[in-house]
């Protein structure tokens, strides 16, 4: 309501001066008619002919009406500043036409003036936009921008600021000729009409046809020419701005090119001397220079009118202004606008615009520098960009603002830093060389998650020379992208992945990672659901799994059963899952035979192996540890492989037991001589409450020996059970089976081998009467344990005596596979050439066949075979 007052206010104020206006010239004209009705007081004949000329002005119909309408528009205008009279004219369907109309060229100025400033204040409301346009508000609103009138300059190109906000209007102004006017405005006296001109340019560049006719116009040109006005500084960062928007388009970085404009940006933003003032020196004449320098020190350059003895007298550069921070910034960002194209970066290059942006990124301004440090790192996706800001020695400034307090200088230096490391080991070695990899290590723990995702990336990128990646290992670089993994940003998870996937790729490095719990921050990044976390961590934990004990890890967390429901997800699965489930199980054979059931003849089984036979569609694979710990139970045992010799007992253990007997022996003599004391001689009873005193501190010392060594014996590390027999196993089949001459003899003496330590050959129909589990259950009982070392086993059936096989055979190098049958059955395959060593004979490709272990072994079965298929059937 305060609003409205103060606008009827000012309106009364104008209608109360312009009809003082009024009647004052009508009290005139009265006066002239009464001194010409009457002469010195004589009655003088009355006066038949018509009024004068000027009398008749201020009485006419049409005067009156100009008069009110003029007043009317101004009353009006004024009063739309109120949103409620707005309100009120846009339900009003005449109002905005009728204002349109008195924009006529035949209309006074005033009415002019008014009507644009109504129309300037309607055309905030997008209704009212709507309305103006249709009603062809455009062209007459583009007619007054050559007014002679300020004002109605000021109006009009206002209310095309607030047109040009919706997109008709800017297809439009093109074919109303409006974009000449409104640079011609750009020489205005005032910065009022200045900066609105740079409004309505910015707003209209943004349509690609206007950008054409702009270029046509020359306007780049006449923009930087508005730029090298340093008394126009304040509105240099709208100029820039509508430069950004020009040099979008291939074209206009074509044109800039062609006449040099772009290098004279670069020179103004830079604070030095134009390249024409460069080429002239000191002696040049009516150049630029000269302009650029008499204009600094004269107001009157606004005129252009200097003399010829000041522009003689003038130094080139020597008066040259800073352009403001502001300026900088919004030009380095023009850059990156322009060089999201690769033809855009390829001219921009040739241009040499990475020397501006090398120059900006000294400059105090942490806007500024970040400005230019994001157009470098759009800019370093063109590869020869990426040699000439290394050259250009643009490498050192980006390394030093990584150390910045500032977040946004930190994330933009990152973001470059990981771009000149793509694919370019030179840049690799030369952010090394100014002690790039500690900065990057150290910005993986900045709260800034932008940055911490652009360190580890540029970290990824100098993994690939080993040089640099073994300096990163030594400086823990696999514990400092743990923290990192916890984050909750998709793109940080990624790319930390990523970089674990990089740099754990050797034993110490993946113990490292292991040990400090990392593995269990990868399978949770299985979980997600972004696509790329997913990959990337399958892909670190495929890296991962190569190793024995990693692998173990990553089972025993349940990494498995994760993989394994992505491999079966019809939206989750890819081809890193599928790899990282292939090398955990290559990597850990007991869940790989669990699993799968099958053992390929390069799965060598080491000691360590078990067997718990086939894993059920949703059970967890458990360790052999927890195997351990289990109590006895009705159901298969799980066979275990360890060929190790029992280790001799600590030596360590039988000192503190020799202490712990010592003590007790010490103890028991001191009771017997306190005892023997009593008898021959009476104590005093101080002596006695010391001597209990002192037996209590001795059991009790002893009763603390004791738990410590219980403790220590809770504590240390799992040992499996040993397996002697296996150890004999391989020692007798080292002697006797691996020096024959073929692989064929050794598979059959090793088939016999083995059925002869499992019970022998059991005949075809009397396998069900074949007594195996009775002594199995026996060995189970006497270890009290449910896993059972495969070499304790006497009389086994085929599950028994097929495992038995791969491990022997994998000792002496017989390539041989193991397949998991249905109730208990398995069986082996061998690869073996032909048998005919007649000389000039044919050779043909090995051979798959199954060797039998159970019926009648050593015989060679043809896999193809009847007999074979027989064999893996009950």
């Amino acid at each position: 309501m305060v609003d409205s007052k103060r606008s009827l206010d000012l309106a009364r104020s104008h209608l109360l001066s312009r009809e003082r206006a009024l009647t004052s010239s009508r009290d005139t004209a009265r006066s002239h008619l009464s001194s010409r009705g009457t002469d010195m007081g004589k009655k003088v004949k009355k006066d038949e002919k018509p009024p004068p000329d000027d009398v008749a002005y201020f009485h006419s119909y049409k005067v009156r009406l100009e008069l009110l309408r003029r007043n009317a528009c101004m009353a009006v205008s004024v009063m739309t500043a109120h949103p409620e009279v707005r309100k009120k004219l846009r339900k009003n369907e005449e109002a905005i036409p009728a204002m349109i109309t008195l924009l006529a060229p035949e209309e006074d100025t005033v009415v002019h003036e008014f009507c644009a400033l109504g129309l300037s204040q309607m055309a905030i409301e997008f209704s009212s936009k709507a309305v103006i346009f249709e009603n062809n508000g455009i062209e007459p609103l583009v007619k007054c921008l050559s007014s002679s009138d300020p004002d109605v300059q000021k109006n009009a190109i206002e209310t095309l600021a607030q047109l040009l906000l919706d997109y008709q209007t800017r297809a439009a102004i093109k074919d109303a000729d409006g974009l000449s006017p409104m640079l011609e405005l750009l020489k205005s006296e005032f910065s009022i009409i200045q900066k609105l001109a740079l409004l309505a340019l910015d707003r209209a560049s943004q349509d690609a046809d206007n950008r054409g006719a702009l270029r046509e116009l020359e306007a780049m040109s006449k923009l930087v020419d508005f730029v090298a006005h340093p008394e126009w500084n304040d509105l240099h960062v709208m100029a820039v701005m509508v430069l950004a928007n020009l040099l979008e388009d291939h074209e206009s970085l074509e044109l800039v090119k062609e006449t040099g404009t772009l290098k004279r940006l670069v020179a103004l933003i830079t604070d030095q001397p134009p390249p024409e003032e460069e080429a002239k020196g000191g002696g040049g004449k009516g150049g630029k220079a000269e302009k650029g320098g008499s204009r600094a020190a004269k107001k009157s350059a606004k005129d252009g009118k200097k003399s010829s003895e000041e522009k003689e007298e003038s130094v080139p550069g020597e008066a040259i202004i800073p352009t403001l921070p502001d300026v900088k910034m919004c030009a380095a960002k023009a850059i990156a606008r322009s060089a999201r194209s690769a033809e855009n970066r390829k001219i921009l290059h040739e241009q040499e615009a990475e020397k501006m942006l090398i120059h900006l990124l000294a400059h105090e301004s942490t806007e500024v520098q970040t400005a230019a440090a994001q157009a470098l790192g759009i800019m370093s996706e063109n590869l020869l960009t990426k040699d000439s800001i290394r050259e250009w020695e643009g490498v050192q400034p980006l390394v030093k603002l990584l150390n910045s307090d500032n977040g946004d200088v930190k994330e933009a230096a990152s973001l470059a830093l990981a771009n000149l490391t793509a694919n370019n080991s030179t840049n690799c070695h030369d952010i090394s060389n100014f002690g790039g990899i500690d900065a990057l290590i150290h910005t993986l723990a900045d709260a800034r998650e932008e940055a911490v995702a652009n360190a580890a990336c540029c970290l990824t990128n100098m993994a690939t020379e080993e040089a640099l990646r073994s300096d990163a290992q030594n400086k823990h670089i696999v514990v400092k992208l743990i923290e990192p993994l916890k984050s909750k940003n998709t793109n940080v998870q990624s790319k930390c992945s990523l970089a674990v996937a990089a740099f754990v790729c050797d034993v110490d490095s993946r113990s490292d990672f292991r040990n400090n719990g990392g593995i269990e921050y990868l399978i949770t990044l299985l979980h997600s659901g972004n696509d790329e976390v997913r990959r990337n961590s399958s892909w670190a934990i495929a890296v991962c799994a190569v190793d024995e004990q990693t692998a173990s890890e990553v089972c025993k967390l349940g990494g498995m059963s994760v993989l394994q429901e992505i491999q079966v997800s019809g939206t989750r699965r890819n081809p890193f899952a599928d790899v990282a489930l292939q090398n955990l199980l290559n990597s850990n054979l007991s869940a790989k035979y669990s699993l799968t059931g099958a053992l390929s003849s390069t799965n060598i089984i080491l000691d360590g192996f078990y067997d718990a036979g086939q894993l059920r569609p949703g059970s967890q694979f458990l360790s052999l540890e927890d195997y351990c710990k289990q109590e006895l139970h009705d159901k298969r045992p799980v066979l275990l492989v360890n060929a190790k010799p029992e280790s001799a007992p600590k030596e360590s253990q039988s000192q503190a037991d020799a202490e712990m007997a010592k003590d007790s022996s010490k103890t028991s003599v001191s009771g017997k001589s306190s005892r023997t004391g009593r008898e021959t001689k009476a104590k005093s009873k101080a002596q006695k409450e010391k001597e209990e005193k002192q037996r209590e501190e001795e059991i009790q010392a002893q009763l603390q020996r004791e738990a410590e060594n219980q403790s220590t014996t809770d504590n240390k590390p799992f040992e499996m059970p040993c397996d002697s027999n296996l150890c004999q196993y391989l020692e007798e089949i080292t002697e006797k089976i691996q020096p024959l001459q073929t692989t064929r003899e050794q598979v059959i003496a090793l088939a016999q081998y083995v059925s002869d330590h499992m019970g022998g050959p059991i005949e075809k129909g009397e396998l069900a009467n074949f007594s195996y589990e009775l002594p199995i259950s026996q060995i189970r009982y006497e270890m009290k344990s449910n896993v059972v070392p495969i070499g304790k086993i006497k009389t086994g059936i085929h599950i028994h005596r097929a495992l038995l096989f791969k491990v022997l055979a994998d000792r002496i190098a017989v390539g041989c596979t193991l397949n998991r049958g249905d109730y208990n059955l398995a069986c082996n395959e061998v690869m073996l050439p032909d048998s005919d060593d007649t000389p000039g004979a044919p050779k043909f490709p090995p051979k798959t066949f199954v060797v039998d272990l159970v019926h009648c072994p050593g015989k060679l079965l043809r896999a193809d075979s009847p007999e074979a298929a027989q064999y893996q059937q009950l």
